[in-house]
């Protein structure tokens, strides 16, 4: 099977460089998922949603994602988010005790929505 190039960047920095041989994003029209040769294709991420990446060494990358834009060619992806933070990075109580304070902003729910389905997915 061959690989694609891959970029997940957030604004704050570069979270993931590589070869990757599958990438499954959410995007306001569904789920999306590219392999090589995929048609161009521009996407809006939704604010609380996951990235997943198949990288070539067999490696499963998973991010949480709020808000931003992918891009698709044949030979690469590029994931540009406005925040990201990969599964393993995230603490799980902190997200479920946002999802539970009745008081939290729409933004802060929204993140911890897309943590805790990250986690969720990493664990899968």
């Amino acid at each position: 099977m061959a690989d694609m190039s891959v970029d997940l960047v957030a604004i704050e920095r570069r979270l993931w460089t590589g070869e990757a041989s599958f990438v499954g994003a959410q995007t306001t029209e569904g789920q999306i998922g590219i392999l090589h040769g995929h048609e161009p294709v521009l996407g809006q991420l939704v604010e609380d949603g996951i990235v997943t990446i198949e990288s070539s060494a067999g490696e499963k990358i998973i991010a949480a994602v709020h808000g931003g834009f992918f891009s698709c060619t044949g030979e690469s992806v590029r994931i540009l988010a406005e925040s990201a933070e990969f599964a393993g990075d995230i603490d799980i109580d902190a997200a479920r005790a946002v999802l539970a304070d009745p008081n939290a902003s729409e933004q802060a729910q929204s993140a911890a929505t897309a943590q805790v389905r990250a986690v969720e997915a990493a664990k899968a």
